[in-house]
């Protein structure tokens, strides 16, 4: 990888992912037809140890039962950790059983490289035994001290690797912080406890050409709270954020959705800057600021972004 230009590994609208127990089946329709750009289907931590194999059997069925894809989804399961035995069924019944409808796997409590390693290889000797025609991308969830402390080599750790997501409450209970609900802040602490760790994340994912995703914040009945969580996020950079709710999910595409006055904006920076280019200048003046190569860098993540937008929802 050049160290002048990361570019992103894999494209995909990614503002909201939808988190769906896979032992309620009902709910699956549901969120095909919800506005969420992404939907994981869960067999690990929403669903109680007794209904692991019926959650595989009903996630199974979903993958090839319904097209996602024809929804506008991209598409995600979310197996048991590896220090689990249910891991090693997910992955091969799952993979074997309805891989070709299969976008991502999303892996839970990642702490090193190898947690990684060792999903990516059993996809490689699948993709091949069933003649898979495409590659099946790879989450990793940061959601433990360990996985955050190796976090840079965790992002580095797979060609497969689109995505980390940030499990604060794992994490919460990980670095045992005292805190109030899920995703939301602590009033004893002057500003954001998890900016730290929601910053450390990005680069990790910035610096490999990974998606960035902030995850759950538990308390459905306040949207204010969900949103100002979300804003948060979005302003250091992630890419979206997880809905536990369906109500989450309008608020994550709100805010993870670049508002129409800073798209117009970023395109006026990049319109000002080709007229200064044009002239010999590298440098513009716009409404009274110095505008240079950076600004259009900044301007083109808006514009890329909103294009993308326009191109998945019209």
């Amino acid at each position: 990888m050049s160290h002048h230009q990361i570019t992103e590994r894999r494209r995909r609208l990614h503002r909201s992912e939808l988190a769906v127990p896979g032992s309620l089946p009902s709910l699956f329709e549901k969120a095909a037809a919800s506005s969420a750009d992404y939907v994981f289907l869960d067999l690990e931590d929403a669903v109680a140890p007794d209904d692991k194999e019926s959650a595989r059997h009903n996630v199974i069925e979903a993958l090839a039962g319904i097209d996602w894809r024809a929804a506008g989804k991209t598409i995600s399961v979310r197996i048991n950790g590896l220090d689990t035995h249910y891991m090693y069924r997910d992955l091969i019944d799952v993979v074997e059983q309805a891989g070709a409808h299969l976008d991502t796997v999303m892996i839970p409590k990642v702490g090193v490289p190898g947690d990684v390693y060792t999903v990516d290889a059993l996809l490689s000797q699948m993709e091949q035994a069933l003649g898979l025609r495409h590659r099946i991308g790879v989450e990793a969830l940061i959601e433990t001290a360990l996985g955050m402390a190796n976090v840079e080599a965790v992002a580095a750790a797979s060609p497969r690797l689109e995505a980390l997501h940030f499990g604060v409450a794992d994490y919460a209970a990980s670095c045992r912080a005292r805190t109030m609900t899920i995703g939301g802040l602590n009033p004893d602490y002057p500003g954001d406890q998890w900016h730290s760790a929601l910053s450390r994340l990005l680069v990790a994912c910035r610096a490999n050409g990974l998606r960035a995703i902030d995850g759950p914040f538990g308390d459905f009945s306040d949207p204010e709270g969900f949103m100002a969580g979300a804003r948060r996020a979005a302003a250091l950079g992630y890419d979206g954020k997880w809905a536990i709710h369906p109500s989450q999910v309008d608020l994550a595409n709100e805010v993870f959705t670049p508002p129409a006055a800073e798209v117009g904006q970023a395109r006026r920076v990049l319109g000002a800057l080709d007229e200064a280019a044009a002239a010999g200048r590298g440098a513009a003046q716009l409404d009274g600021r110095m505008i240079d190569a950076a600004s259009a860098r900044m301007a083109r993540n808006v514009v890329e972004t909103a294009d993308a937008i326009a191109a998945v929802t019209g």
